[in-house]
């Protein structure tokens, strides 16, 4: 009997402006790896029935994961592994066999520290030394993992709701950050100050932000000059640019793309769903940039 086609698929609501298709086809054609990769607009309520059914077929290999999912999904799996264990939220699924019995299990990993970590690193960034997490949701969960992976001893959160960073200044203190808060319509002076900032929050909502950050009235912490010279990866990446990003460009900030991380993100889970150590090399993830209209990394 012919062996089904492997499968993996994205899963999220809306999930129609998901980049994920685009840079998972890529990186298959390029490593000669047969794998059908669709998509799946799904709501938390949905997930059992959808668990209940790639448990029964066959092929599956992987399945990435993106909002509103990654928290609900950690319910459905058998076992997390690395950051997903750490943080309580996934971003990809495996599909194991353990066991002379070969049970099937799913694995769930968060593969969005790695993707945030290599877009820094990329940019030249060796450690983080004063770093700011704008927003205090799932994502700022794996923005606090990878700022701890870049060598941060604290980190400053900035936030429209405070009292809704419970999960993200947790994890920061399990990880030895020492923590501030600050509300996000009063933290430029601060921001301006970091030398590395992840922007957390969906499209848009860092507009308010941006406009203060534009303000050239405005004077750094530190009483010098209102420019920056930090680097932003700012993660809404649809529409670019963002607001921020142009605001923190202007001042003289590098700013990295949100489509950065996505990426990297997924050249890890590529190497999860097919075993293949090579999907990281250059010209592997050159296709996959080409696929969304990033920049190579080799020029």
């Amino acid at each position: 009997m012919t062996a089904p086609r492997r499968r993996a698929a994205v899963l999220g609501h809306p999930i129609g402006h998901s980049r994920s298709p685009a840079l998972h086809a890529a990186a298959y054609a390029a490593l000669g790896e047969d794998i059908e990769y669709g998509a799946f607009d799904l709501v938390p309520e949905q997930l059992g029935d959808f668990v209940a059914r790639v448990r029964s077929e066959s092929g599956w290999c992987g399945l990435s994961v993106t909002m509103p999912l990654k928290s609900s999904l950690v319910h459905y799996v058998d076992a997390l592994s690395g950051h997903a264990l750490t943080l309580g939220a996934l971003n990809t699924v495996t599909f194991e066999h353990a066991g002379p019995s070969r049970e099937l299990r799913l694995v769930g990993h968060n593969t969005d520290v790695g993707g945030i970590v290599e877009a820094f690193r990329h940019a030249g960034v060796v450690r983080a030394h004063r770093p700011v997490v704008v927003g205090g949701g799932n994502t700022a969960l794996a923005a606090v993992a990878a700022i701890a992976d870049l060598g941060a001893d604290s980190v400053l959160f900035l936030v429209r709701s405070p009292e809704r960073t419970g999960e993200a200044v947790d994890l920061a203190a399990r990880l030895g950050l020492a923590v501030r808060i600050e509300g996000i319509d009063g933290g430029v002076a601060a921001l301006r100050a970091a030398d590395v900032v992840v922007s957390t929050l969906p499209p848009r909502a860092a507009d308010t932000l941006a406009a203060s950050l534009a303000d050239g009235d405005e004077r750094r912490v530190d009483g010098h000059a209102d420019g920056v010279d930090g680097v932003l990866l700012d993660v809404a990446y649809d529409p670019w640019p963002t607001q921020l990003g142009l605001a923190w460009e202007a001042r003289g900030g590098r700013v990295l793309h949100g489509l950065e991380m996505l990426v990297y993100q997924a050249v890890e889970q590529i190497v999860l769903f097919t075993g293949r150590e090579d999907a990281r090399q250059l010209d592997v993830i050159d296709v996959m940039c080409n696929s969304v209209g990033l920049p190579q990394r080799t020029r």
